[in-house]
């Protein structure tokens, strides 16, 4: 009988990537969301809907798998700092919950290479990058907490490795590429200083199938974490202007200096956070930084501990998103 195993967040951009990898492989794939996904049930995953927040129903969802993949968080960079604390934070507690509950021995926790960014350029690090004494937002900060947990679970016993996927792209992008193509269409698409600062991004399949392999060796891996990108590190603003032009739009030259940037995302926050809005600024400090800033991380111990090398170039998943593109995606 094939392996059931549970995603959760499993409707989302990179969970939906995941369950469909897993069911390629043969395994039986229970989903665990907040939202019907009948494009995942025709694939034939099970999909249960509820809440990360609601301890029951999640730890019902885990009876009988063999193992997690927690996917699910709020992510964002503007929003309440509780209700990111309850799905972050207290969700993974849940989790962690159920897996000691039914006695599950493997866990994949996705996090984010947020939680190692203190506002400063990171150029080539590795896993052994501290957690910054201060963060710049809440989905920051509270990742770090449920990272965490995850890696105390580690100490404990439990089969579990956390993958740090950054800036994921792809054709169905929920979160990057709308916010890009909307913000060209209105013109408030800006460069953070000169734009030749270098980043690191990851397609989409590539950061589903590093997911794949954390599982699939993961008694060997206990308690390690890896950062997952395209290990393709080039110009943010050759970047942008790549993933513009294959969503038919023109590219970006307009630029705004990064003390402009991080003063206005300052002035915004404290504006919004006296309004107490819970739409998101124009401009926050964590923006400014992020795309003011080089982040690209050493692909070392990706490569030669989970075995990892991705299987789509840039330049390849550019073409795919071009050609979704013209197929009437975001048009």
């Amino acid at each position: 009988m094939a392996e059931t195993v549970l995603v959760t967040g499993g409707g989302g951009f990179l969970g939906s990537a995941i369950c469909r990898q897993l069911l390629e492989r043969g395994y039986q794939v229970r989903s665990f969301q907040r939202r019907p996904a009948d494009g995942l049930k025709a694939l034939g995953a099970e999909v249960v809907q509820g809440d990360l927040c609601d301890r029951e129903a999640l730890v019902r969802a885990m009876k009988g798998v063999s193992g997690v993949f927690h996917v699910a968080a709020k992510a964002g960079v503007w929003g309440d700092e509780e209700e990111y604390y309850q799905i972050n934070v207290r969700g993974t507690a849940h989790v962690l919950y159920g897996v000691k509950k039914w006695g599950i021995s493997k866990l994949v926790y996705t996090s984010t290479p947020s939680v190692t960014f203190d506002g400063k350029d990171q150029r080539g690090v590795d896993e052994a990058c501290p957690y910054p004494e201060h963060y710049l937002n809440a989905y920051q900060r509270t990742k770090a907490e449920a990272e965490k947990l995850v890696m105390l679970a580690a100490e404990g016993g439990l089969h579990a490795v956390v993958l740090r996927p950054h800036l994921i792209w792809g054709p169905f992008d929920t979160q990057l590429i709308p916010r890009i193509v909307e913000r060209a269409k209105a013109g408030r698409l800006r460069l953070v200083g000169d734009g030749e600062q270098e980043v690191d991004s990851v397609y989409i399949d590539n950061a589903a199938y590093a997911h794949l392999l954390a599982y699939e060796r993961i008694e060997d891996l206990r308690g390690r974490v890896f950062f997952v990108t395209n290990q393709e590190p080039m110009p943010f603003k050759v970047l942008l202007n790549k993933i513009l032009t294959a969503m038919g739009q023109a590219s970006v030259e307009k630029k705004i200096s990064y003390r402009k940037a991080y003063q206005l995302g300052a002035l915004c926050e404290k504006a919004y956070g006296l309004l107490r809005s819970q739409k998101e600024p124009p401009m926050t400090r964590f923006v400014a930084a992020q795309l003011g800033t080089a982040h690209w991380y050493s692909p070392k111990r990706a490569r030669t501990e989970l075995g990892y090398k991705p299987l789509v170039s840039i330049a390849e998943g550019l073409e795919r998103l071009q050609q979704c593109h013209r197929s009437g995606w975001l048009s």
